[in-house]
């Protein structure tokens, strides 16, 4: 029987397999302590890694103990102040009262909540967890597939940073065999003629036969040990050849209102929404392009510092941004090439007559070329025209077309995993 021992070890000298499991068991607790971090942590800061907090009652470890009933023995020690029948006095000095924080436990101890480390590729591994872009199919690529360098075979060419040491010795080793398979052969019969000769010992011709067999059984072996220990011929290194690898390439359109109507709180949790996403899609996906749109009146493409931190703001008209992107689409990620998706955040406030105009885009111009368009209204009052128009686009494209409400950023997290949450 065989055992396998993992003693893989991590930067901190402990066991990744048991932090690994750790993590699991505590999975919860860490969901928990991600989604908290997403509300109130500064939008520069959300992806880093942070503290979580156990409760000391689900870090209790299960152990064994005796059942009621049965026959048991127990020996207790004396003592020589008490007898049955005695009251013990009240300890003089304070009564439990203390001037801490906490709360005094009357159980006389207790444990402190159990707190750990949690690095940022662990922090992203659970907010991501079992997200998707929905409807994502591969597509004809225009240019020339990305490509993986994978291992095939080996070869007796090739530089010395490929070089296979185990497998050149063990072509060193087979040469060395080969080579010297005569000699070898007529040293193993010596030795038979030596055995022979030494049962006719203490002949002295027997034995002067036997000290020249082990002369030319020593010149022999000279020839052997002359032959290179390896030969250029032996080296080998590995053989690494590109491949072509099928991927999809997918764009993410993320429009913001940056009008006047949205209160620099609505903005802040726009901008967080946007930041989740953002993180979501270039750690989930290899070839993934972003568009920023922002708007007010007029729509513009930004970069990614202007679309998050630039403080310009105006009126509002909301099928500005729809067109542009409509025209980027149709200009740069042609559908047959592309995987197109949408995410649009607003107050829901627009220009008298706009909304109308909005769904009219996006009925014709954009849901037919897109794999999945999601719509967030960030409001505390009543939903307004915009809302009530894509409301009918929802029930007519059903399966690319998602709407949800934020009313404060405890709903950021929850919203988001809803609209991208892994689909069956």
């Amino acid at each position: 029987m065989s055992y396998i021992i993992d003693r893989r070890l991590n930067a901190k000298k402990k066991s990744t397999v048991n932090r690994q499991r750790f993590l699991r068991r505590y999975k919860k607790h860490i969901k928990r302590a991600v989604e908290e971090a997403v509300n109130t942590r500064s939008i520069r800061d959300i992806d880093q890694g942070g503290e979580v907090s156990i409760p000391s009652k689900d870090i209790s470890e299960p152990v064994f103990h005796h059942g009621n009933g049965g026959i048991r023995q127990r020996v207790f020690p004396g003592n020589k102040e008490f007898v049955v029948g005695d009251q013990i006095k009240r300890p003089e000095g304070g009564g439990g009262g203390g001037s801490g924080q906490g709360q005094a436990s009357n159980q006389g101890e207790g444990e402190d909540e159990f707190t750990f480390q949690i690095n940022q590729e662990e922090f992203l591994d659970f907010m991501f967890e079992d997200l998707e872009l929905p409807n994502m199919i591969k597509k004809q690529l225009r240019d020339a597939t990305s490509f993986e360098v994978r291992r095939a075979g080996f070869t007796s060419v090739g530089s010395p940073d490929k070089l296979n040491v185990v497998r050149s010795l063990r072509a060193a080793n087979a040469r060395r065999i080969a080579l010297s398979g005569k000699e070898r052969r007529k040293i193993r019969e010596l030795k038979a003629e030596i055995k022979t000769l030494e049962g006719l010992l203490p002949n002295p011709d027997a034995l002067n036969q036997i000290n020249a067999l082990n002369e030319e059984i020593k010149t022999l072996n000279k020839r052997i040990k002359r032959m290179p220990f390896i030969d250029e011929f032996d080296l080998k290194y590995n053989n690494l050849i590109r491949t072509p690898v099928p991927s999809s390439k997918a764009v993410m359109f993320c429009i913001m209102d940056v009008s006047g109507s949205m209160t620099q709180s609505i903005k802040d949790i726009a901008k967080r929404f946007f930041i989740l996403l953002y993180l979501f899609l270039t750690r989930s996906y290899k070839k993934i392009e972003v568009v920023f749109v922002r708007h007010h009146t007029h729509a513009k493409e930004v970069d990614e510092e202007e679309f998050f931190y630039s403080r310009e703001t105006g009126g509002t008209i909301v099928s500005s941004a729809l067109n542009l992107s409509a025209e980027i689409i149709r200009e740069r990620y042609p559908p047959g090439d592309w995987n197109v998706y949408v995410a649009q955040a607003s107050d829901g406030d627009n220009w008298d007559g706009d909304s109308h105009i909005c769904r009219e885009v996006l009925e014709q111009q954009i849901l037919p070329l897109v794999q999945y368009f999601a719509y967030v209204e960030i409001t505390t009052g009543p939903h307004q025209n915009l809302w009530l128009e894509y409301e009918q686009i929802r029930e007519k494209f059903g399966e690319t077309f998602a709407m949800q409400t934020i009313i404060e950023p405890a709903d950021i997290y929850p919203v988001f995993r809803k609209l991208f949450e892994k689909k069956e």
